[in-house]
């Protein structure tokens, strides 16, 4: 891997990989933990702008055409912390890779009639999410979970005030945040001669300044049972059970991802053996850890009858508690599920980049090599007390119950 700044202070991250394909993604250290009251959303709406046409290329079409008349991919995403931006391409069109992302987030247009346009869109995708309880049970999960932390807000924002967002806030938002100084590119593929094609394209890159993260409230620990629950006409109830944690940079992190590969590894985790494999009580079962810049959740989801709702409580804060029972086995099938998947992830020129980009926002990206060397040092010992610490009986618990 090799990491090197420009001028204007845009990180470059290369790592050279054996590969006919080649991907480039910037990533921007803004997301929707960054937002004040009255513009959330802007940072998904600000993602959606930048699609639609730059002073080099007239619209959307014309600038997806250039990358899909390659057999190539674009497409972009907003989460918490960063905002990305990536294109993935036979690796003799990298050149032109460049050329396309690099204009888009620095040369926008911002048009009234885009701007419309698109609020319409981010709308109807709030409507989505909304109205699917596969989607929503996250939204109230973590409204739920987090008291005073960001986090609780929705990525998208909120139908009300994306009906309010201006042009102006949108201009100034962009102007503050979409930088050199506060931008990372990531590249990975089998490419040659690359830096000068990345000095050609993004040397003129507005440098603003580096953004640091909000200080945001510090969250108060869960010191009871926390539970939402709403009624809806659907044929399932969906239910999502979890806690707060810590962040990425946090040993206990690496801990937490083992045990997501005990409890949640597909059909041979514990968490889908004791609910669907033992007792038929689940179609879908699953663990997910969330560990980011400074915030962490570790959560069980499932959809099944509401019936059951109460059993399965049960159940999983069972399962919890018994993580101080693992065997020896059990932890190096677990750590042995979670080397796979790295290996596998990172043969995707994509998954390369895009984590390479997300460890150099949270501290540094040579943190991703040492990835598995902390994974392989986790012991039964850090598994019970990492469990006992996170995992005990003052959960979340939120709630889509079926009429």
């Amino acid at each position: 891997m090799k990491k090197y700044s420009l001028s204007n202070g845009l990180t470059i991250i290369e790592e050279k990989k054996p590969s006919d394909s080649v991907t480039v993604q910037v990533t921007v250290r803004v997301g929707s933990n960054y937002e004040r009251d009255g513009i959330r959303g802007i940072s998904h709406f600000i993602e959606h702008m930048l699609f639609e046409g730059t002073k080099n290329r007239k619209d959307a079409g014309e600038i997806s055409n250039e990358i899909e008349s390659l057999g190539g991919e674009i497409n972009a995403y907003t989460d918490n912390i960063r905002t990305c931006f990536y294109i993935k391409v036979p690796k003799k069109h990298f050149k032109k890779a460049v050329d396309i992302i690099s204009d888009i987030i620095k040369n926008p247009l911002f048009r009234n009639e885009d701007i419309e346009k698109e609020r319409e869109v981010i709308l109807k995708e709030i409507n989505i999410f909304n109205d699917e309880s596969r989607f929503y049970q996250w939204i109230l999960f973590q409204k739920t979970l987090f008291s005073t932390h960001p986090s609780r807000y929705p990525a998208y924002g909120t139908k009300r005030e994306v009906r309010r967002i201006t042009r102006e806030d949108i201009v100034g938002y962009f102007d503050n945040y979409y930088t050199a100084s506060n931008s990372i590119v990531s590249i990975i593929g089998d490419i040659k001669d690359s830096k000068k094609i990345i000095l050609k394209y993004f040397s003129d890159f507005r440098k603003g300044k580096k953004i640091r993260p909000k200080d945001n409230p510090d969250e108060p620990a869960s010191k009871k049972i926390k539970i939402s629950k709403i009624i809806r006409k659907i044929m399932n109830s969906y239910f999502v059970l979890g806690y707060k944690t810590v962040s990425r940079t946090h040993d206990d992190s690496y801990v937490l991802d083992v045990i997501q590969a005990i409890l949640g590894r597909g059909q041979s985790g514990k968490m889908f053996d004791e609910i669907r494999n033992k007792r038929g009580l689940a179609y879908e079962v699953g663990v997910h850890h969330e560990a980011s810049t400074d915030f962490g959740f570790f959560a069980a989801y499932l959809s099944t009858d509401k019936k059951n709702i109460s059993l399965i409580k049960t159940l999983i804060v069972k399962v919890f508690s018994d993580l101080s029972k693992l065997k020896e086995k059990e932890l190096k099938d677990a750590i042995g599920f979670v080397e796979g998947r790295y290996i596998l992830d990172s043969e995707d020129t994509h998954n390369n980049a895009d984590s390479l980009g997300f460890w150099e926002l949270i501290k540094d990206a040579n943190l991703e090599k040492s990835y598995l060397r902390r994974i392989k040092k986790v012991s039964r010992k850090d598994i019970s007390r990492v469990a006992k610490k996170y995992l005990g009986d003052n959960y979340t618990l939120a709630v889509i119950e079926q009429r």
